[in-house]
């Protein structure tokens, strides 16, 4: 599917961007709406992890000189680090609960009220730790790229995951080598589906046994390089099925050359090409990738159609700055739907591969694109 037809322009980068819909606004589109029954977990999914204040400076026309002084043209400010795939999820119509530890300075208070009635995460496992200053990160956008600087000091002694994590469909986990993380198997041990992904492995070894919480996950979602070297494979799609003598399912994520997946379970594979856009800022979009992943799961779509959606609203994102400021909702999805297929030279095997939005997305819920909706600059009031 060509560039034009994928993405509509993104916002000017200057432009100061509205609140997104807060608490008690329901969502656009419930995915699970068929699926949700009494007795069901209260939550779709659980998280835990740090939460960042990410302050974004947009519109740089280069990186910054050594000895100059940069303008940027935009600056935005929101919740980061886990912050950003909890946003992701919410905004795709998942009961998203997470647990996390919030400083009680202000940047605390401004991440816990843009996650608690912005974005209507259930922050009940999370807590506010006094005295402890909250991690920051500064990210500069420009030419399709990031440059971050983060300080945070130690974090508090005390894990903020809970003893017992809350029940729910799914959780997302940070893998990390070398460690393991008892939620995770607590999780598992209720129900709980755990989908996993990983950072790069600063000591080298590359060694899938150092990765114990692998035995508790149903889905593995690392990048093509990092599959690689943890099955010694040279190809990513080898890689993705080596993987699933590990875990259940396999998915592989290939850059420009979008995703490519492997259920042991069934034998299904698939493979979906990425959208072509112009990337403004790539900050969170793997995240985004992960939670388009999950809702078409915990939905019961086909293999390829939850490659396809989640690489779909991961091209969203990239398109807007910021990571859980750019993550789309149904709104954005229901407008690139209804663009693509406005388009007189659309490829119609393009069109087929994400047919099955037909049956999700309500004509009437497309708004212009694109939505201004990042949080406001924090000391100013809310805007609406």
């Amino acid at each position: 599917m060509n560039a034009s037809a994928a993405a509509p322009t993104a916002a000017d980068e200057s432009t100061a961007l509205a609140r997104p819909a807060g608490k008690g606004c329901p969502p656009l589109v419930d995915p699970l709406a068929a699926l949700r029954a009494p007795g069901d977990p209260p939550w779709d999914v659980y998280l835990t992890g740090t939460v960042f204040l990410d302050i974004i400076f947009t519109g740089l026309d280069s990186a910054p000189v050594r000895g100059t002084e940069s303008w940027a043209r935009g600056m935005g400010s929101s919740p980061g680090g886990v912050a950003n795939m909890a946003a992701a999820l919410a905004r795709l119509g998942l009961k998203t609960s997470l647990a996390a530890a919030f400083g009680d300075d202000h940047y605390g208070d401004y991440c816990w009220d843009a996650l608690a009635q912005g974005e209507g995460i259930d922050l009940t496992p999370s807590r506010r730790v006094p005295g402890w200053h909250s991690p920051v990160t500064v990210s500069m956008a420009y030419e399709g790229e990031r440059t971050m600087v983060s300080h945070g000091h130690e974090p508090p002694p005390e894990e903020p995951a809970p003893d017992c994590p809350p029940r729910a469909r799914a959780a997302v986990a940070s893998l990390v080598p070398g460690t393991s993380a008892p939620w995770i198997a607590q999780a598992a041990a209720q129900g709980t589906r755990i989908f996993a992904d990983v950072g790069w492995d600063d000591t080298g070894t590359w060694d899938l046994s150092a990765l114990p919480d692998l035995r508790h996950c149903e889905a593995f979602l690392p990048n093509a390089e990092e599959a690689m070297r943890y099955t010694g494979t040279t190809c990513p799609r080898a890689a993705a099925h080596a993987l699933t003598a590990h875990v259940p399912l396999a998915v592989v994520t290939l850059g420009e050359e979008g995703a490519y997946a492997v259920d042991r379970r069934t034998g299904e594979t698939a493979e979906v090409p990425a959208i072509e856009v112009e990337a403004l800022d790539p900050t969170g979009a793997g995240d985004v990738f992960v939670a388009g992943f999950v809702t078409g799961t915990l939905a019961g779509w086909r293999l390829a159609d939850r490659l396809a959606f989640a690489g779909l609203v991961a091209a969203l994102s990239v398109q807007e700055f910021g990571g859980s400021l750019s993550a789309p909702g149904w709104s954005e999805i229901a407008t690139w739907w209804r663009k693509v297929r406005s388009l007189d030279d659309q490829d119609p095997a393009a069109l087929e591969r994400y047919a099955f939005l037909a049956g999700l997305v309500p004509e009437d819920c497309a708004q212009p694109w694109p939505l201004r909706r990042a949080v406001p600059t924090i000391g100013f009031g809310r805007s609406v």
